[in-house]
């Protein structure tokens, strides 16, 4: 069930939150992969915050459809009284005074809190691989990673420990895990959602998302990190809607099963009524090419002191992306950010047409675990691979949603307007409807 089925359900009096938490805390608990999942659980937590959400039931005052339902966290939002590690042993027993303002919100509107999931080391890669504390699984191939950085927060849901999670994306890391799990995953806009007390990556580039099993579930918990009223996503349709395919860039070296799904999604979403069009926007390789500039020196800027006091304490691989940002230049960075603004100019005037523009989600799948810790070349050429599409978005400014194609492992990519989240989720909503 989704969670917004599991919300109706105990808005009719058929499911009890109290029994419901139970239900996952103990499947957790029985799961040989959990430790590989979950980085900490919350018990005692979720079960007051179930028992509230019982009583509201009781009472008949719901305050939403996700009241009583049990959310994961990714291990980089702040939980009070419980550590919050980031996936690296430099944080280790690092523990807040208060919640992530989005956690506080959410707990608020009243979804539970199971625990904290797994993640890559400081959120900097999109692979999942974390030799450090843990790698969580793909749910399509138990020896392969799941996609990062939002690694657990994928594989929680898909393996059935939480109805849905809430990760963060600043390159790609709730789409590229979702769309390795076959999940529904959606990247806001910078800025949308606070990101008071979550742990940051690059502060310019961060946001917050939900990893699920449908669009809806994704727009419901938009919603309840905020604060707001979901979007309303009845009578939507892809008739007349008019989608860009991206040609620059995003569709090279596309391995091929990726290409399958997205042009077997193009072929569903065209029959469903879409107006499908192909075009290159060169801009966007020059932006890509400012990627190293901006990701790395922010990251290092944020980094450096606490990275360097105890570098023996990191996987080599992701001490060595940090380090990188060590060499920009101060006039380089300055210089790359204003000219990127320039590009996000140039991109929206060329895309306004459009609903949405559409991209493989990954032109990867879900690389080997243990290959990945043994072959340096192949390390290089998947990790410069897995993020490079989603990178896009994050680059250009824009709000995503990645939705499961017909090939496992395998998501398409919808990208809208900046602040643009509730046209997306209703362009979704249909989306998601042709492709199933």
């Amino acid at each position: 069930m989704t969670a917004a089925d599991l919300g109706r359900e105990i808005g009719k009096g058929r499911i009890n939150p109290v029994e419901l938490t139970e239900f996952f805390l103990d499947k957790i608990a029985g799961h040989a992969l959990a430790p590989r999942i979950f980085a900490r659980l919350t018990p005692a937590r979720a079960r007051g915050e179930a028992m509230g959400a019982a009583s509201r039931a009781k009472a008949g005052q719901r305050r939403g459809v996700l009241d009583g339902v049990p959310l994961s966290w990714k291990d980089l939002f702040d939980t009070a009284g419980t550590a919050t590690e980031a996936g690296s042993a430099l944080l280790k027993g690092r523990i807040p005074a208060r919640d992530a303002e989005v956690l506080e919100v959410a707990t608020r509107g009243g979804t539970i809190c199971l625990g904290k999931t797994h993640m890559s080391e400081l959120a900097f890669s999109g692979l999942g691989l974390n030799p450090i504390t843990a790698t969580p699984p793909c749910i399509n191939d138990e020896r392969a990673v799941s996609g990062g950085s939002s690694s657990g927060a994928a594989a929680s849901v898909a393996w059935g420990m939480a109805p849905a999670a809430v990760g963060s994306d600043t390159g790609g890391s709730v789409r590229i895990p979702a769309a390795w799990n076959d999940l529904v995953g959606l990247k806001t806009t910078h800025g949308r959602l606070s990101l008071q007390g979550v742990v940051p990556l690059c502060e310019l580039f961060d946001t917050v998302g939900p990893l699920a099993h449908s669009v809806e579930d994704c727009a419901l918990i938009m919603a309840a990190l905020e604060g707001r009223a979901p979007a309303d996503l009845g009578g939507c349709s892809l008739s007349g809607t008019r989608l860009l395919v991206l040609e620059t860039v995003a569709l090279d070296d596309l391995r091929d099963r990726p290409a399958k799904g997205f042009d077997d999604a193009l072929a569903r979403l065209s029959r469903a009524g879409a107006h499908i069009t192909h075009a290159a926007i060169p801009e966007v390789a020059e932006a890509m090419r400012l990627a190293a500039i901006l990701f790395t020196a922010e990251a290092y800027g944020i980094w450096e002191a606490t990275v360097e006091a105890a570098p023996q304490k990191m996987f080599s691989r992701i001490l060595d992306r940090f380090r990188s940002g060590a060499q920009i230049a101060a006039k380089d960075y300055v210089a790359g950010w204003r000219r990127l603004h320039v590009l996000r100019r140039i991109w929206a005037e060329k895309v306004a047409g459009y609903d949405a523009v559409l991209v493989p989600t990954s032109p990867i799948l879900p690389p080997d675990a243990q290959r990945l810790m043994t072959d340096d070349a192949y390390y290089v050429s998947e990790n410069l691979l897995a993020l490079r599409n989603t990178r896009i978005g994050n680059l250009m400014g824009t709000c995503g949603l990645t939705l499961p194609t017909s090939q496992p492992s395998c998501g398409i990519s919808l990208m809208g307007a900046a602040m643009g989240e509730e046209r997306l989720l209703r362009l979704g909503i249909a989306a998601e409807r042709a492709l199933a």
